[in-house]
């Protein structure tokens, strides 16, 4: 590839044809700020915070969206100079434009200290006084879907909200309405969220860089529980959430945490602090033993992974004909609902009634999926609070725990034990992989030497594998971010692919980028892999472990043997599956 050769700074910088200033400056180890660019998905040069000076350019240029050029003909290099006090200006004087129409009530925003606009105003100087204010513009208040909220007051108008759900979910149910100093971000016609087809799965919040987009707070009534005496509170955690807590407490993307979490939960206050992964051995127990029995006797095919209850929405309201090809598994997470107020109660000899089972969950859309119909097999909901990884950072802050002080502690048996299989949930093609090693094990009756499926791992959108298992040829796709999850499903549609498993997950990347992980600023997002940083912590989890099928769990094989019977049975279909709706699409949000 053509390389070019720029000065930055007066540094010599070198890089592909193509290359933006943005870029180069990064590899001259020089951060330009940035407010609505995000990689890939929204480079409009809306925001002018990334402008700089171009040798010989009329006007300051967006570094975001301007390419390096070649050398001149008489041989001189581009000269990019980013620090200017030009340069420094203009965006001080952006910043106070922003902030002329900007709730600026930080001090109780759930962003603060966390927001990408405060940082850079502390960075340039730039107060709590408006030396622009004057009118402002309506502010919208949208309290309707059950995982979020949008307050307009702190909209800057970035778009990469939009961004996120046009591009990355190829939903779009948001946009810019209206023009000039009335625009604002919202639905069309200025629908509520909660009428519209939002699959509930957060990526526009990750993406927002203030606190205009943030989760339906449940903190407050997980405290209220925990000091309530007659009830019994029980907590699980996802697989993600142990590789991405610890950035909330300033560790490294990519740090384990699971001791550590698993020891502040206990100081939260929970009675017995339990892991998700056990009900992931259970869902592959279940979804494997229904793969199977479609394979063999003529079932709906290809069979589609159930678990992320973003993509199961999004499959009711945009693929209605593909519910049938859903797996009838609930969720790891109302899989673990359902054999705690039933299975554990009955063994511990706890009413079920008095039980206050609490997710902490990636995934916005858990607060959606709890609410959801046919998920309370035992006469009451399976899950009665869901909050997010970022909604437990808060409590645990708010309660005074010193997080990275916390020695390292193990969840609670038997409904703490998960295998390797169980924790690579969290990774995209890990539910794939899972399943695999069970069914693979099933089929053939002989034991696997390789346990590793390297052809689902890695965060591509798509990914396909062909497998010869006991004279049955095996092909199956993964797909994860919704707009990706449309490819694969189109091409089943058309007849090109021909699949017999799908695992799909709503989120780009899996779980460990769920709309409820804790916010990763731009500057970091756009020159960072943050979801394989993430899913490198669930695979070394994997790999160490001494128990790395979901059949060998010897608290999955107690549970089957003592209450369930076997996978598939009808206790097991009782309380693990569940059905789904073909919903339609509001005509007005397409």
């Amino acid at each position: 590839m053509e390389q070019y050769t720029v000065k930055i700074n007066g540094i010599e910088v070198t890089a592909p044809k193509g290359t933006t200033i943005l870029e180069a400056a990064r590899m001259a180890g020089i951060n330009i700020p940035t407010l609505c660019y995000l990689k890939d998905i929204n480079g409009i040069g809306a925001c002018r915070m990334c402008v700089v000076e171009v040798k010989g350019a009329r006007n300051l240029c967006a570094a975001c969206v301007y390419p390096i050029e070649p050398p001149r003909k008489d041989g001189s290099l581009m000269e990019i100079t980013t620090n200017s006090p030009k340069v420094m200006e203009y965006r001080r004087k952006t910043l106070k434009l922003i902030l002329s129409d900007h709730n600026r009530s930080c001090l109780s925003c759930v962003r603060s200290g966390d927001c990408e606009l405060q940082e850079l105003c502390r960075e340039y100087g730039v107060d709590n006084e408006g030396e622009f204010d004057g009118a402002r513009s309506e502010a919208q208040y949208d309290e309707s879907a059950a995982h979020m909220i949008r307050d307009n007051s702190k909209c800057i108008l970035c778009r990469r909200c939009v961004a996120a759900c046009e591009k990355n979910q190829g939903i779009g149910v948001i946009g810019a309405n209206n023009r000039g100093f009335k625009t604002s971000i919202g639905c069309a016609f200025e629908m509520d969220l909660a009428d519209t087809s939002c699959v509930s799965c957060g990526q526009c919040i990750t993406a927002c860089p203030t606190g205009a987009l943030y989760e339906k707070d449940f903190t407050d009534d997980v405290f209220a529980a925990i000091n309530d005496p007659t009830k019994i509170v029980l907590v699980e955690t996802a697989p993600a959430v142990r590789a991405g807590l610890g950035e909330a407490f300033g560790l490294p993307i990519g740090t384990d945490v699971e001791g550590k979490m698993a020891a502040a939960l206990r100081r939260l206050g929970f009675d017995k602090v339990f892991d998700t992964n056990f009900a992931a051995d259970l869902t592959i127990m279940e979804e494997a033993t229904e793969f199977l029995d479609r394979v063999k006797n003529g079932g709906k095919l290809p069979l589609i992974t159930s678990c992320s209850p973003g993509w199961v929405k999004y499959c009711e309201h945009y693929y209605p004909e593909f519910t049938e090809n859903l797996s009838s598994c609930k969720s790891p997470q109302q899989m673990f609902g359902a054999i705690a107020k039933s299975y554990w109660a009955e063994k511990n000899g706890v009413d079920p009634k008095n039980i206050v089972m609490v997710s902490v969950m990636p995934c916005t859309a858990k607060k959606f999926e709890i609410g959801r119909d046919d998920q309370d097999a035992n006469g009451m909901p399976d899950v009665d609070i869901a909050i997010t990884t970022r909604e437990l950072a808060r409590m645990i802050k708010k309660a005074g725990i010193r997080f990275n002080d916390l020695p390292d502690e193990e969840f609670d048996r038997p409904l703490g034990l998960g295998s390797g299989a169980a924790v690579i949930f969290g990774a995209t093609g890990g539910v794939m992989e899972a399943a695999l090693r069970t069914a693979v094990e099933t089929l053939t009756g002989e034991e696997l030497k390789n346990l590793d499926f390297t052809d689902v791992r890695g965060v591509e959108g798509v990914k396909e594998a062909a497998y010869e298992v006991a004279g049955l040829k095996v092909n199956v796709a993964v797909a994860s971010g919704l707009a990706n999850a449309r490819k694969v499903l189109d091409m089943v549609k058309s007849g090109e692919k021909d699949y017999q498993f799908i695992e799909i997950m709503a989120c780009p990347g899996g779980c460990v980028n769920g709309g409820g992980q804790p916010q990763v600023h731009a500057s970091v997002r756009n020159f960072t892999d943050v979801r394989a940083e993430r899913a490198k912590v669930l695979y070394n989890i994997d790999a160490a472990n001494t128990i790395r099928k979901s059949h060998e769990n010897p608290a999955i094989k107690e549970l089957y043997a003592e209450y369930l019977g076997e996978p598939g049975s009808e206790k097991a279909h009782h309380l693990l599956h569940t059905t789904y709706v073909k919903r339609v699409i509001n005509r007005k949000d397409i």
